[in-house]
């Protein structure tokens, strides 16, 4: 078993040229440097003398005995400190020395002795607490997140960033890099969740017995219902979970608010069922949510999370004012079962695109007995539709109207370049933060580019005609929605195609109907517009080369 261990050593026994531990830090990893067990007491170990550490006299030898685990040394399995004989079987632990203490995550993170380097940008998330012992070091706390800025000599120490901007030295093995979540996997808050199948089919899943593994399936004798299936003793019980005045229950006894509360309350406790439930039977082909978005980092802890007042409703659920570690933030908490299962897409999409003007995702909570939490960061002054109905020509003049048309731009050639499509690209779905920077967001319907969509909820008068005829979505479909965008913010936030029924809109607009100017907007600019309106999809502008009109456009002046 590798794990790592950190010692403190003095910064002259570095075995590294650096000039100090802090630029590489003391790691004695290469030599193998087996330890010595000299009988009992606390004075066994071998090694380099430490001037922290007394228990350090004795020197390592210069070269191993025989080749092990990369980066390790013997420990007893007892513990370093252990008084037994040194034993046949071995731990071995990584010694670095970052400090002149010892500093040691409980437990250490192993660390790959072929991680390749993180770029600069990289966000981590902490995994343990890290106080630093030197000027030089960024002390930080398990859940933080941190931005990578520089490999240090060593690349197990990176200079990185934390949310506030100060800058200093981390330990690569206190942190996890994050990741996208895996694009094509089905993340399921209810991955024992097997839908309808009969009892005979549950029953072959929950074979062979073994107490405590269980399903939950639609009930096939009532319509609206569920069952339960646990395997006990040999054989498999069936409950029946009644559904009744929105809520669940077995012995209608104790009632919950949707089935992840009622697994979690029967996993801890048996409560009238034959066993508790141990072991969940996984339906093939999906992945647990919860573990997904730990291993990519992306799991958040509910106690560092404070609900302060509802700024937003939907149909979905809230959408709160949060402070998470001392920052502002807003969550979108989703109770119900079927509803969060479909804003798990749109949390998975968030993790895997990152630009300053995307509204950028924190992490994710998932409750069993709540629900689950989409946590981003907060933008202050709200959608820009309201912003710009409310503020008006009186406030935000053209300079400002021109920023959030390339604030948006920018995000949508981003998604544009990554393979992106949005296909709900509105004013109404862009926020604006305190120092007025214009964000993307909601990606509840945003899908790489080869994928399909139901045009059931699409907003008619926002979307390009070939995807409302023929579900036909790419990046120039996103750009018929910027022009419509751009017509929003020039006008200051009306709704598009005015004193145009809904059911005529689709009709005159596929006959080639465009949109007046609004008032005041720049000639130029309402070129750009028109050509987003383009019917042909392939004679449309892509957004590189929105971007480098609207530059054009700012540069010259031109929309004065």
């Amino acid at each position: 078993m590798l794990s790592d261990l950190s010692w403190g050593c003095s910064s002259r026994d570095s075995p590294l040229p650096a000039a100090s531990c802090r630029d590489a830090p003391c790691s004695i990893s290469r030599g193998f440097l087996l330890l010595h067990i000299l009988g009992l007491g606390l004075g066994f170990f071998g090694g380099r003398s430490c001037s922290k550490n007394p228990l350090w006299e004795r020197r390592f030898p210069t070269q191993p005995r025989r080749a092990e685990p990369h980066g390790a040394v013997p420990v007893p399995a007892g513990g370093p400190f252990s008084a037994a004989p040194f034993p046949p079987q071995v731990s071995w632990y990584r010694v670095t020395c970052p400090s002149r203490e010892i500093r040691a995550p409980d437990p250490p993170e192993k660390m790959s002795g072929m991680q390749a380097v993180w770029p600069s940008g990289t966000e981590c998330i902490a995994k343990y607490n890290f106080h630093g012992t030197a000027e030089q070091d960024l002390p930080f706390s398990k859940g933080d997140v941190l931005t990578i800025v520089a490999v240090t000599k060593d690349p197990n120490w990176y200079k990185a960033k934390n949310k506030v901007g100060q800058e200093g030295i981390i330990p690569a093995n206190y942190v996890q890099k994050r990741e996208g979540v895996k694009a094509g996997i089905k993340l399921s808050l209810m991955p024992w969740f097997h839908g309808k199948i009969t009892r005979e089919q549950a029953e072959r899943l929950l074979y062979p017995p073994e107490t405590g593994l269980f399903l939950v399936r639609e009930s096939t004798n009532y319509p609206g219902d569920y069952t339960l299936c646990v395997s006990c003793e040999g054989k498999v019980e069936h409950y029946r979970i009644i559904y009744s005045s929105s809520k669940l229950s077995i012995d209608e006894e104790v009632y919950f608010e949707n089935l992840m509360q009622l697994v979690e309350h029967y996993t801890t406790d048996a409560d009238g069922l034959c066993t508790r439930l141990i072991k969940p039977k996984v339906m093939e082909g999906t992945v647990a949510a919860q573990d997904e978005f730990s291993r990519s980092g992306w799991a958040l802890n509910m106690k560092d999370l404070k609900l302060l007042q509802i700024i937003g409703k939907g149909e979905f659920g809230d959408v709160m004012l949060g402070d998470y570690r001392g920052n502002k933030v807003a969550v979108k908490c989703i109770k119900n079962d079927a509803t969060a299962q479909a804003f798990l897409a749109e949390a998975s999409v968030m993790t895997q695109l990152r630009h300053s003007n995307l509204v950028q995702l924190l992490g994710v909570i998932v409750e069993e007995k709540s629900g689950l939490y989409i946590v981003t960061e907060y933008m202050a002054k709200g959608s820009l539709v309201d912003y710009l109905r409310s503020r008006g020509r009186s406030v935000l003049g053209a300079e400002c109207l021109l920023k959030f048309s390339l604030d948006v731009c920018e995000a949508m050639e981003y998604l544009e370049a990554n393979n992106f499509v949005h296909r709900d690209l509105a004013a109404r779905n862009v926020l604006v933060s305190e120092d007025n920077i214009a964000k993307v967001s909601d990606f509840g319907l945003t899908k790489e580019a080869s994928s399909t969509q139901d045009t059931g909820k699409l907003p008619v008068k926002w979307t390009a005609p070939e995807a409302l005829r023929e579900k036909k979505f790419s990046t120039k479909s996103d750009v018929w929605s910027f022009g419509i965008l751009l017509w929003e913010i020039y006008s200051f936030g009306r709704v598009p195609y005015p004193r145009i029924p809904l059911k005529d809109v689709v009709p005159r607009v596929e006959k080639g109907y465009k949109m007046d100017a609004p008032d005041g907007c720049p000639a130029i600019v309402y070129e750009v517009m028109k050509k987003c309106w383009t019917l042909d999809p392939g004679h449309r502008p892509s957004f590189h080369q929105l971007r480098e009109q609207l530059v054009h456009i700012k540069e010259k002046e031109l929309y004065l």
